[in-house]
């Protein structure tokens, strides 16, 4: 009896069942386009739907989890259930079609259908933890059923396959394709489809994609015959060993390890990556591409390895163990390496060329780990496959352990592992799994063996003798990687994608006055640094300069706060739109008529760093009793809140940010609008730098299109500074002068008083003096702009384009070529003072 059980514990690790009819050659190249078409189309999905489920439940990292956890358990479930639910007599491509079919429908049924859970959101959306739970249901309601389609594909095609070492060298190879596919998903609809073009036509190709592919597979259905029962046949009447079941589970462990850290690592790479290539939507297109394609190529090569070798658990093991050296190798190139490269974006001003150099940082630094975590997956599937055994389930289990893994690792790291031991050490407990994902392949392969050598105890022992040995020598090889592993320089949150030429600059300036880190820390949604340099204090988020004591950024965050106060008679409620260094809010806090002062703030240690270092400057608003912070995405609270203010000031982070167009949209200042009390105002901040003309035109015309009222101010000092304030309003009416100045004189406004005069502002003219433009003297600079809408996220593309742009000046120069006295907005019966703001307006550069 022993015997048999050896005998055939040794045919299911051979995998010697002969190659079915469907393995013919011939017919591997039209399969492999129909996976790679479903990958493509996928990927356009996956973008659309994120980013329109992002405008109804928020895009903070709670309801960016929500939306991904929803996505990839659909994919897991889906693959998990398919070879339960459809019977193996079912033609692989007909249900393949079927479900391509399927998910083309959905996907269309997705423009219409997301807006209308969008209006079913809003009327019960609440705080706290019953508002998480109706997140995460919409999440689920929208994106479940076509992610379960999309999740049984592999599997059904798998079944055409079988499970010879042919078959499943096949089924790698589906993977493979369909990973393939995504590549070109990714920058089809990254570079092109939504930059061109919408939401709407990228959903409309993806499904005309699926058409495509299900009318493909259901004509190959019609040509070639499957023969089912030719792979599923039972080898003998022996139930597997008992070490096999074992050695199975053991297996699915390893690779939902590998998803794990092969997601949490790409959480953890693509922010600090974003910090050195500047986080546009064509960065985080490029760092997913390079992540596909390590993928598509590792898990080719491994399709291929998969029919070769006679021991597939321990060739994962190995590729296990070359993760953690592979990991290692990109912490270090990103600590030590890439940082210092000598590349300046100001070289070339052609777009492409500096997505080449970043292409190449990429590739550079993480695609010999996806190389690995590709190449597991096909071995896992050859680990775990036994003759006779239904593809179906042997690559549904592999990809639903898989995307678990991938769940968690996504997750664990964004939400918790980042912000709570920082980047550095989240890097180690990457190395971490993969060191222990590579010691239970090396168990599961002893399981087995240990079963098929029961009756030889010396071998027995020492097989586990060899294990012990192989997780000793692999785990002092973690601890000795793992004691590697750097933080990133500070100047990549300082500096970001300037950091090479900045530090050069800097350089002889740093030695004689050096710049002290006071503060840095890593959040769910961005990485901050606070600096104190000459006697000024710097506060950067993410490769940005945000906020600072400089004349100018004073200048300017108090006037992103005084200048709609004093526009508003009473501004008794505000919201403010981001905390930054606090400046900007503090400002309200001037006013004795404000009652109630609601700050939303995206990233929750923001503000008590900020308080800690800019206390002083922000007259501690984070302590004021007049003051509610709120700790949610602002698009996402202006949506759902049912408060109404007199001002509504945002000052979000640069345009050019993946993700920050939706505060810049028509339909944002329309919440924006609906949320005003009769006679409010709202401020908007418009950076010129950093941008080209038709990106700023773009910000221009959006915001006039909505309030066609609105003006222009400019922060421009002695031809220094290029940050202008948007004001828009409810029933705007003149602008009075004398009574501006009335206000000012009271003794209650003292505070308000010294507030302005800090910064340069001593009189209501001083004030109204940075007047720059209003709509209607702008039509014709804005004739031809785009609306940057939620449907297109135009602003994103054009931004993300014209980053390196070093127009500002000329920009600044056509905007004020436009200017005129705004008879009838500034009026005063003062003539003195009247006659001031003419000269003051005539003679500002």
């Amino acid at each position: 009896m022993q015997t048999k059980l050896a005998a055939r514990t040794e045919r299911v690790s051979a995998l010697p069942s002969p190659d079915p009819p469907e393995t013919h050659p011939g017919i591997l190249f039209p399969l492999l386009i129909l996976l790679a078409g479903s990958g493509c189309a996928a990927l356009i999905y996956e973008i659309v739907w994120l980013q329109l489920l992002q405008l109804v439940i928020g895009a903070s990292a709670v309801s960016l989890g929500l939306l991904l956890a929803a996505y990839m358990g659909g994919l897991c479930i889906g693959s998990a259930l398919l070879a339960r639910f459809v019977p193996a007599s079912c033609h692989p491509l007909r249900v393949y079609a079927l479900l391509e079919l399927g998910i083309g429908i959905l996907g269309l049924a997705a423009l219409p259908g997301v807006p209308l859970v969008g209006r079913i959101y809003l009327a019960g959306a609440v705080q706290g933890t019953p508002g998480l739970v109706l997140r995460g249901i919409v999440a689920a309601v929208c994106l479940l059923p076509p992610t379960l389609l999309m999740g049984g594909s592999l599997p059904a095609i798998a079944r055409w396959a079988g499970t010879s070492r042919r078959g499943v060298s096949w089924m790698g190879y589906f993977y493979s394709a369909n990973i393939a596919g995504a590549v070109l998903g990714c920058l089809f609809a990254g570079f092109y489809l939504l930059r061109i073009f919408d939401m709407r036509v990228a959903t409309w190709t993806a499904a005309a994609i699926n058409a495509a592919i299900a009318a493909g597979a259901w004509l190959f259905a019609q040509k070639w015959k499957h023969w089912p029962k030719s792979n599923f046949e039972p080898v003998g009447n022996l139930p597997l060993p008992r070490g096999t079941h074992r050695g199975i589970t053991l297996v699915l462990v390893a690779i939902g390890l590998s998803g794990l850290s092969a997601l949490g690592a790409e959480v953890v790479w693509t922010r600090l990556l974003s910090l050195l290539l500047g986080a546009t939507v064509y960065t985080f297109s490029i760092i997913l591409a390079v992540f596909l394609l390590g993928l598509w190529a590792g898990s080719a090569a491994g399709s291929s390895l998969a029919k070769r070798i006679s021991h597939p658990r321990l060739a994962l093991a190995a590729c296990q163990l070359s993760l953690a050296l592979a990991i290692t190798w990109t912490s270090y190139t990103l600590a030590h390496s890439l940082p210092y490269w000598p590349i300046d974006p100001w070289l070339s001003l052609d777009p492409m060329f500096n997505f080449e150099l970043d292409l190449m940082r990429c590739v550079w630094a993480i695609l010999p780990a996806t190389l690995l975590w590709g190449t597991s997956f096909p071995l896992a599937m050859a680990s775990i496959a036994s003759a006779g055994g239904d593809p179906a389930r042997v690559s549904g289990e592999v990809y639903a352990a898989n995307t678990a893994g991938s769940i968690v690792g996504a997750l664990a790291f964004s939400l918790w592992l980042i912000p709570g031991v920082g980047s550095r050490d989240a890097e180690k407990i990457l190395i971490g799994v993969s060191i222990v994902s590579a010691i239970v392949a090396v168990l599961s392969h002893t399981a087995v063996s240990r079963t098929a050598a029961s009756a030889k105890e010396s071998f027995l022992k020492l097989s586990w003798l060899r294990s012990a040995t192989a997780a000793g020598v692999a785990v002092l090889l973690g601890w000795g990687l793992v004691s590697t592993v750097s933080d990133v320089p500070w100047q990549m949150i300082a500096y970001g994608r300037r950091m090479a030429p900045i530090m050069r600059a800097f350089d002889l300036y740093d030695r004689a006055s050096p710049t002290k880190v006071l503060f840095r820390g890593e959040g769910v949604n961005s990485s901050v640094l606070i600096a104190e340099r000459a006697g000024q204090r710097h506060f950067y988020v993410s490769g940005k300069a945000e906020a600072s004591t400089a004349i100018l950024d004073m200048r300017l965050e108090r006037m992103m706060g005084h200048v709609p106060a004093l526009l508003n008679s009473r501004p008794r409620s505000v919201l403010v739109v981001g905390f930054g260094a606090g400046v900007t809010a503090g400002s309200f806090t001037r006013y004795p008529e404000v009652e109630n002062l609601v700050i939303c703030e995206l990233e929750p240690f923001i503000p008590p760093a900020s308080n800690q270092y800019f206390g002083t400057e922000n007259y501690g608003v984070l302590h004021n009793p007049r003051t509610r912070m709120v700790y949610d995405d602002a698009r996402h609270y202006v949506f759902t809140t049912r408060e109404r203010f007199d001002v509504i000031t945002t000052d979000p982070i640069h345009p050019w940010v993946k993700g920050t167009s939706v505060l810049y949209s028509k339909e944002y200042y329309e919440l924006v609008k609906q949320r005003l009390n009769p006679g409010g105002v709202v401020a908007q901040w418009l950076p010129i730098y950093d941008s080209d003309p038709e990106t700023i035109k773009t910000e221009l015309a959006t915001f006039f299109a909505v309030f066609p009222a609105g003006t222009l101010w400019s922060n421009n000092l002695k031809g220094d500074g290029f940050d202008l304030v948007l004001i828009g309003g409810l029933d705007p009416g003149p602008i009075d002068v004398d009574n501006m100045q009335r206000r000012l004189d009271q003794p209650e406004y003292n505070g308000v008083s010294e507030s302005i005069g800090a910064v340069g502002f001593h009189s209501a003219v001083d004030l109204l003096a940075t007047y720059a433009g209003r709509a209607v003297d702008l039509r014709p600079l804005l004739a031809n702009a785009q609306i940057n809408e939620d449907l297109n996220m135009r602003l994103q593309y054009i931004a993300g384009l014209g980053l390196n742009s070093m127009a500002y000046q000329r920009t600044y120069r056509d905007i004020l070529q436009y200017r005129r006295f705004p008879e009838g907005l500034l009026v005063g019966l003062s003539g003195g003072r009247m006659d001031a703001l003419r000269t003051l307006l005539h003679a500002a550069p």
